[in-house]
């Protein structure tokens, strides 16, 4: 059976691609993908739910491994592109969160919000008054008619 096992694994790792598929050069960055998905999603969400505490921390730490994969013998170009990837998405939410918590973006989304409000009600009111207009002209059509 050791027999076996062992050709099998000589067998993979005598072809570039598939020894490359096998490693963990390949399997780390795939698996570690799940992450700059997640912050791609994210840039959808609400702003007031990013931490910016969180999102500094996720520049730091892409950066340092985008750094790391052109470090490492051989070089290790789909962990750089996962970090890359991550480090956009994180530089995008960092820059949210500074324009919805520091720059004013909660102010105008409030400001924005209350201008929906009062467009609503006027609307709400000028329907209203279309109502007693017809009724009234309704009951100005029947006086006179009699």
């Amino acid at each position: 059976m050791a027999a076996f096992v062992k050709a099998v694994n000589a067998k993979i790792r005598s072809h570039p691609v598939l020894s490359y598929v096998c490693s963990t050069h390949f399997w780390g960055p795939v698996s570690n993908f799940g992450i700059p998905v997640a912050a791609v999603l994210d840039t959808q969400k609400s702003p007031d739910l990013i931490s910016g505490q969180m999102t500094g921390a996720l520049v730091v730490y892409s950066a340092t491994f985008m750094r790391y994969s052109l470090a490492v013998t051989p070089k290790n170009y789909l962990l750089f592109a996962c970090h890359f990837v991550n480090e956009c998405a994180q530089l995008t939410q960092g820059y949210r969160y500074l324009s919805y918590h520091k720059w004013g973006g909660k102010e105008k989304l409030n400001l924005d919000k209350g201008v929906e409000t009062a467009k609503d009600k006027v609307d709400k009111g000028v329907e209203a008054a279309k109502d007693k207009v017809d009724k009234v002209g309704d009951a100005v059509k029947s006086a006179v008619g009699k």
